[in-house]
């Protein structure tokens, strides 16, 4: 990610970072045990955090593209990028909710881990990673975006 967008990938990995922290976190508060559904869970919850801070990242180079001032292109990134990521995690969170109540074992582990990992996800991307990047915005005050 860092490689790829810069300041806003170090962002991004900042907030995969704390994604995986609060699913440690949540599965501590269960006392759930980490099974490999769980871990496969949790793998593709990282894989959907990438996608949506890729989706956000993507449409605030189309915005600096299209002329926008830095602090515009990012407030419009995220408000545009938002309805994708939202519908893409609410078809996989009820795809997690499925698999819960009618799985059984392992199968409801994996929906478990997965429906934790979609709200984490949901809120590093969209408000950790906006919380970073309006606050360097405003610190450095940038003329062009390093994206």
């Amino acid at each position: 990610m860092t490689i790829c967008y810069g300041r806003f990938g170090l962002f991004a990995n900042v907030a995969l970072f704390m994604n995986l922290v609060m699913i440690m976190g949540a599965l501590s508060f269960l006392q759930a045990t980490l099974t490999l559904p769980g871990i496969a869970g949790i793998v593709l919850t990282v894989g959907m955090a990438v996608d949506a801070n890729v989706l956000i990242f993507e449409r605030i180079r189309e915005e600096v593209l299209n002329g926008r001032t830095p602090y515009n292109a990012v407030e419009v990134g995220f408000t545009r990028a938002m309805t994708t990521i939202f519908d893409a995690n609410f078809t996989t969170a009820v795809a997690a909710l499925l698999l819960f109540f009618l799985g059984s074992g392992p199968v409801r582990g994996f929906g478990a881990t997965l429906a934790i990992g979609i709200i984490t996800s949901m809120f590093t991307a969209i408000m950790l990673t906006r919380m970073l990047a309006v606050l360097w915005l405003k610190r450095s005050r940038p003329t062009a975006l390093p994206i």
